[in-house]
């Protein structure tokens, strides 16, 4: 007996057995799934294009900056931890910085902490320290490294105060023209990866909150900028990318005019922009420039909003967001790759 179903809901078969199944259009609301709409053909053929950045970035280490929606949507943050285990899984290193201002927000605001911005920085009170480092390490880092380690004993989590991971400097920023102190807040100005290099090679997928032990006391723990400290830890590791997931395609020439996605940028290029980028994008591409500066080969901005967008941006050619690269010159990517 012949099973057909309606075109408009979006199936594609009518037969009788043992006659070639024949193809309906699909209509409005159909959804692509990989698992039954691809030919045997053609999930072969997405493996193959894979082939290359497989074995060129086979044994490299990658630094990835977990942040934005990702970190927030229970869905990303499930792809996210199986993007991390793909790339262990196919030879490579991965290695993650996390912050979390969303959650250290919320957290302050369940405990009735004031909560205050100024220049674009959280204003850091001893108090808020406490909650910080709570959040970082004790619910952050927990959650993701139980998401990775559902598919085996592969993460473990760390901060930047474990083995002297980073020292920090605190931090006045200049606003209004002088400077603020805005509390323990401060930069990375050191690394230790010994701890990280020991994981690393014993296969193991670390996952770092971004906090740090003052310089000049130890004792003292600072809130660093993690876009910043995963640059540092990605300059210390010799790693041959980092890659910096955000709430955005990538870095627009001329915001916001979406048909100015850059693709590629030179570090040079990229210098000259800085000055003129709003608060919420320069620290994320100052991280990639100081990571260039450090021997990393490339840096990138992708769009953590995508499902797996880290493993569209390494496996495939076109890739994905913008890229920083030593070299000098800007290419702007097509509107179709957006």
């Amino acid at each position: 007996m012949t099973e057909e179903k309606s075109a408009k809901e979006g199936s594609m078969v009518s037969t009788m057995p043992g006659t070639a199944p024949k193809e309906v259009l699909k209509g409005p609301g159909f959804h692509f799934d990989v698992h039954t709409d691809l030919r045997a053909d053609q999930k072969a053929e997405v493996l193959i294009e894979a082939l290359p950045w497989l074995e060129e970035f086979a044994g490299q280490r990658i630094v990835i900056k977990y942040g934005g929606n990702a970190m927030v949507d229970e869905h990303l943050k499930e792809c996210f931890a199986q993007d991390m285990v793909f790339l262990r899984q196919v030879g490579m290193h991965p290695i993650v910085v996390h912050g979390g201002g969303p959650q250290i927000s919320q957290m302050l605001k369940a405990l009735g902490i004031h909560n205050e911005f100024r220049g674009g920085l959280r204003v850091t009170s001893p108090e808020a320290m406490d909650v910080v480092r709570m959040v970082l390490t004790g619910k952050v880092s927990r959650e993701l490294v139980g998401l990775i380690n559902a598919h085996g004993p592969f993460a473990v989590g760390l901060s930047g105060e474990d083995g002297a991971l980073f020292s920090a400097a605190q931090r006045k920023p200049i606003i209004d023209g002088k400077a603020t102190d805005i509390g323990l807040v401060g930069d990375v100005v050191g690394v230790d990866a010994s701890g990280v290099e020991d994981l690393i090679t014993a296969g193991r997928i670390p996952v770092v909150s971004s906090v740090a032990p003052n310089e000049e006391d130890a004792t003292e723990v600072l809130n660093v900028n993690a876009d910043s400290a995963a640059a540092a830890l990605a300059t210390a590791l010799g790693a041959r990318k980092l890659v910096i997931l955000t709430d955005i395609e990538g870095l627009y020439a001329h915001w916001p005019d979406r048909g100015s996605l850059i693709g590629r940028i030179g570090v040079a290029d990229l210098r000259d922009m800085i000055g003129d980028l709003q608060t919420g994008m320069r620290p994320k591409m100052e991280a990639c420039v100081r990571a260039i500066d450090g021997g990393v080969r490339q840096a990138h901005i992708i769009d953590g909003r995508k499902p797996h967008s880290i493993l569209n941006e390494i496996f495939t050619s076109a890739g994905i967001g913008t890229m920083v690269v030593p070299q000098d010159g800007i290419e702007m990517r097509d509107a179709y790759d957006c």
